[in-house]
């Protein structure tokens, strides 16, 4: 089955196709997903939107406090921005943008189109999440912003409406004495979906304890999810290794994982209690680094 395939060249442009071709439209941007989802009759749509040409999307900036990562952004570029760099506060977004497909993928394949296809295991979610991000919704009535953590319902389901577009994806600099880390496990280190992928972020007092923790969740559940319980019980105590174990294991109570030919629901769980602790204690590390 074919499809007809449009070219736009503004928002505006884009959002006018899909509102008047109906739901059975769809954007292209990388193409990564969506080419693979119509050659396995995942998706069949009878009319295809392409992004690629939209100027104004594409880049990542930082200004008054704020990183904003345009939709068209490839991965290649998230994987080498050198204010995400290892030794930096951020080197969680490199290290889940490097395990994204391989590099022809990241070279190819954008945030936002990562964002938009809603996959439970998207490697780059978990830190985003991890960041308090929030992204933009652009459509023919106008521009929504919310928070990335109420963009998912469902395995590849969001509240995103058909004819709309995201346009950007933000989140606020980390207060000192902050740093986040991404751990996926997989049967390989790149090209290969997550079993189960995690990524920690933690702010800490100059006394040791801790300010602000955050841990996220790629394919534990049908949506990437916050482990909030985990959370709570870092915040205000020092994380050390019983407070760390605690967390781990609040962790599980927050999981559904599924049971598929990649790996059973009890082994994501026994991956989560492993990796949670693990991703913990390179956030530890790393603050410590920073402040010798």
């Amino acid at each position: 089955m074919g499809f007809a395939l449009h070219e736009a060249k503004t928002l505006a442009e884009a959002t006018m196709l899909a509102r008047d071709l109906g739901p059975d439209a769809m954007f292209i941007a990388g193409g990564t997903d969506l080419i693979i989802q119509i050659n396995r009759r995942v998706n069949t749509p009878r009319d295809v939107i392409d992004l690629s040409r939209i100027a104004g999307l594409s880049g990542i900036s930082h200004a008054g406090g704020v990183f904003r990562i345009g939709a068209l952004t490839k991965h290649k570029t998230v994987e080498t921005y050198p204010a995400f760099g290892f030794g930096t506060p951020y080197a969680g977004l490199r290290e889940a943008a490097r395990v994204v497909g391989g590099h022809q993928i990241r070279n190819q394949g954008t945030v936002g189109g990562n964002l938009a296809n809603a996959s439970p295991a998207a490697d780059l979610i978990p830190p985003l999440l991890a960041l308090d991000a929030e992204l933009d919704l652009v459509g023919p009535s106008g521009t929504r912003t919310l928070p990335l953590n109420a963009f998912f319902l469902g395995p590849r389901r969001s509240v995103r409406a058909h004819d709309e577009i995201i346009t950007e994806v933000r989140f606020r600099d980390l207060p000192p004495l902050s740093a986040i880390a991404f751990l996926k496990a997989g049967r390989r280190k790149a090209m290969e979906i997550s079993i189960i992928s995690v990524a920690a972020r933690l702010t800490l007092e100059a006394d040791g304890r801790c300010r602000d923790a955050r841990i996220a969740l790629g394919a534990a559940a049908p949506t990437p999810i916050r482990a909030r319980e985990a959370e709570a019980l870092l915040e205000g105590g020092v994380p050390d290794e019983g407070v760390v174990a605690m967390s781990a294991r609040a962790a599980l109570t927050s999981v559904s994982p599924i049971d598929d030919v990649r790996a059973s629901s009890e082994y994501r769980r026994l991956l989560v209690a492993a990796l949670v602790p693990r991703a913990l204690k390179i956030c530890i590390d790393r603050i410590k680094s920073a402040r010798s």
